[in-house]
């Protein structure tokens, strides 16, 4: 093989991590597999202690069965669920929490959630074992996983946080978040940090509560007052997110977001739309003085599928809008996706 630029930094190791490489013969990727080597032997060099090391082993093992596990389900649109472990099956948001999972099932949307007791067995039991992932970590004071997934081969066990909450970034298509404590807290926020800064796809983001009830209004407040007046965040991060206290308003949004937007990337520096249907030119030059802010140069022009994409077979049948983003305004960019739904060919 070829080796690339990421090397050991010794010749022979590099000479004998190309021949392993060569001996498993992955199908495709082989370089990014000799990094992997690499970086391994890279930590062995510098002399790393045993606990760095172990941290390094145990989240590539995690990621790694988590890549496996969610594989075969690659083309399954999926919705992530968080809320707090402590709701009762008899508390209202349990019940919110239930009918909103089993409406999703019936939309063939699956479920992933935390695989414990609360919000996330009422996720479970409203979508249904066959439609639900659990991506559970053992936490000492809490109770074990939910044994609606016991023994299920969608049941990924964690040790730490930060790969399990990029599994549940990576692999869902859209979130709802139900009341909850700090571990909510924490997973709202690093959601929206990640969708403000770019470092994860946009999707839709609902906090859904019980009718009349006031946390995600109290929450708003302070996201209002303390950040938005202070300008410690824009006012049009808001738009990253969609507050409702009804089950069906909240289905609407996250399917909504798919009525026409399907996926985005980036082709060297420019953005590529991939839409059911593209507006007409009429519509893009409209939409293009309407955005110009986030535009580096040019407008919205359709275009066609790159070379890159035919080669990776990357949905090369849909309709395709390029842009040159300017990488900063990813909120700007949910309410641009926004206006492209609007001319959803199945409204």
């Amino acid at each position: 093989m070829k080796l690339p630029r990421y090397r050991t930094g010794n010749r022979e190791l590099d000479s004998a991590a190309a021949e392993l490489v060569d001996q498993a013969n992955p199908p495709n990727n082989s370089d990014l597999v000799y990094e992997l080597i690499a970086s391994a032997l890279r930590l062995a060099k510098d002399d790393a202690n045993r606990g760095d090391l172990k941290i390094a082993s145990a989240a590539l093992k995690e990621m790694r069965y988590a890549f496996q596990v969610f594989a075969p389900y690659r083309a399954e649109m999926k919705v992530a669920i968080f809320g707090s472990a402590r709701t009762q099956p008899d508390d209202p948001l349990y019940h919110q929490t239930r009918d909103f999972a089993a409406a999703m099932a019936e939309r063939d949307w699956m479920i992933i959630t935390g695989a414990g007791p609360g919000i996330m067995e009422a996720g479970l039991e409203g979508a249904g074992t066959e439609n639900s992932f659990g991506v559970s970590i053992n936490l000492p004071f809490e109770a074990g996983d939910s044994p609606t997934l016991a023994d299920d081969p969608k049941l990924i066990n964690f040790r730490y946080f930060f790969t399990r909450k990029l599994s549940f970034v990576k692999e869902a298509d859209g979130f709802v978040l139900l009341p909850g404590g700090f571990g909510t807290m924490d997973e709202a926020f690093e959601l929206l940090t990640l969708v403000q800064t770019g470092k994860a796809q946009i999707g839709p983001i609902v906090l859904l509560d019980v009718p009349g009830g006031s946390y995600w209004k109290s929450w708003k407040d302070f996201v209002d007052h303390a950040l938005i007046d202070q300008g410690y965040a824009s006012p049009d991060d808001k738009n990253l997110v969609f507050i409702t206290d009804n089950v069906m308003e909240a289905v609407g949004e996250i399917t909504r977001f798919f009525s026409n937007y399907h996926s985005q990337r980036f082709v060297g520096k420019r953005l590529v739309i991939r839409l059911h249907q593209a507006p007409d030119e009429e519509t893009l030059l409209s939409l293009s003085e309407q955005f110009a802010d986030i535009l580096t140069e040019g407008r919205l022009e359709k275009v066609d599928a790159t070379p890159s994409e035919i080669e990776d077979n990357d949905h090369i049948d849909l309709d395709r809008v390029g842009l040159w983003f300017d990488r900063q305004h990813w909120s700007r960019l949910r309410t641009l996706i926004d206006a492209f739904n609007e001319f959803s060919p199945r409204r």
